[in-house]
């Protein structure tokens, strides 16, 4: 395997130029932080990004930046840390439950992953704060889309094209985002001892309110022991200014009364606790079990674990209101693919996050597309790069 730096923009296209006259396919490479996402690759190059790095533009009175692609995640943090800003999608760190903590993590690969934490639920997920960027295509051809306010879209949004795209369509080499301010406070309901769908019921009610919920997760017994004490516990996350969070605090502790005596958390256990579910702290230590994220309905969600439950050896954890499922399974030659994806049918999809490399090539890691949808899939993919030179079966098998 060869390795190629670019320089600049130029370089760039002159390499993915001699890689389609030798139809050899090119990995594509920034922090290497995420190489363990996706099928595993075996291509015979790979394209090094990190040059394009550096925060180009930072605007904070209009809560923009802009920024090489391969500029890294903490410097981009503590740029708007520093201005009391932030990622409002928050980005979640997985090097320890891939085993990559060596590496940097990069903006742009944040953005073809398309990652959000626990905040999805009402700040959107990755693709929803992205802007614009700069990118080469599998065809060798420079382009830009999007830009630098959010209205800014007068065809193809690209932008949510490219973001969730894993390096398949092209190699960004710019991007612009949106950020928000951070918060002045937050504060951490804690409701112990409910069960999965209790839970459910009371994530549900918390979220219809009025009081703003800013992340709802559960804890089982068996997940909650590391994080948040022994026994099943409840989260439910209000941020903001002071006196609006007060407020909300006090009204949902009364209404979520019925569901038994509520613990309020104050910002540094705030802080900690949803950083260690945003970066799935409890399965990082559990490096011998499959992991995987499934997004169903919220109200779908108990009854599909237990139905997993009862095939395979299960540890497992509720985010987004119960709407993200966090699977740990044990001892199964397919990760337990057969069993979460009979379980779900046609009412969610499963990705697979941590497996060995074997077990990624064999069992698809994106849940299988129905033909319709795989068809345009396709044709997206023939628009940007009908050779499959960018990051060739990274995301379905074949050519």
């Amino acid at each position: 395997m060869s390795a190629f730096r670019p320089a600049d923009e130029r370089e760039l296209i002159e390499i993915i130029v001699g890689a389609l006259a030798r139809d050899e396919p090119l990995e594509l490479v920034a922090g290497a932080s995420k190489r363990g996402l996706g099928r595993p690759l075996q291509l015979p190059h790979v394209v090094e990004l990190s040059a394009f790095a550096g925060i180009r533009l930072y605007e904070p009175e209009e809560l923009v930046l802009t920024a090489g692609a391969a500029t890294p995640l903490g410097e981009i943090e503590s740029a708007l840390a520093a201005n009391r800003q932030m990622l409002a999608f928050e980005p979640a760190d997985w090097r320890a439950l891939l085993g990559t903590t060596d590496r940097s993590q990069t903006i742009g690969g944040v953005l073809s992953c398309n990652l959000a934490g626990p905040r999805r639920i009402r700040q959107g997920a990755a693709r929803d704060h992205f802007l614009g960027f700069r990118a080469v295509s599998g065809r060798a051809e420079p382009f830009k889309a999007g830009g630098r306010v959010v209205k800014n879209v007068t065809g193809y949004d690209l932008p949510k094209l490219m973001a969730g795209s894993y390096g398949t369509l092209a190699a960004l080499i710019e991007v612009t985002i949106k950020v928000l301010p951070l918060p002045e406070t937050t504060r951490t309901l804690m409701l112990a001892g409910l069960d999965d769908e209790a839970a459910r019921r009371a994530m549900g009610a918390a979220l219809g309110s009025a009081h703003e919920v800013g992340g709802a997760a559960h804890l089982p017994a068996a997940v909650a022991a590391d994080l948040a004490g022994g026994g099943a516990r409840t989260l439910l996350r209000l941020e903001g200014v002071v006196p609006s969070v007060a407020a909300r605090v006090e009204a949902l502790v009364r209404e979520l009364a019925g569901f038994g005596a509520v613990d309020v958390l104050g910002d540094r256990e705030s802080q900690a606790l949803w950083r260690a579910l945003r970066d799935a702290a409890p399965f990082a230590a559990l490096p011998d079990r499959a992991v995987w994220r499934v997004s169903v309905a919220p109200t779908a969600g108990p009854a599909i674990v237990a139905r997993v439950a009862r095939q395979v050896d299960l540890r497992h954890y509720f985010d987004w209101g119960g709407g993200l499922v966090w699977l740990a399974v044990a001892g199964e030659g397919d990760g337990g693919a057969a069993s979460i994806r009979g379980a779900l049918g046609e009412g969610g999809h499963a990705t697979l996050v941590r497996a060995p490399d074997g077990m990624r090539a064999a069992v698809p890691v994106f849940q299988p597309q129905p033909a319709a949808l795989a068809a345009l899939a396709a044709r997206v993919k023939e628009g940007f790069d009908p050779r499959r030179i960018l990051n060739r079966g990274r995301m379905v098998a074949g050519i």
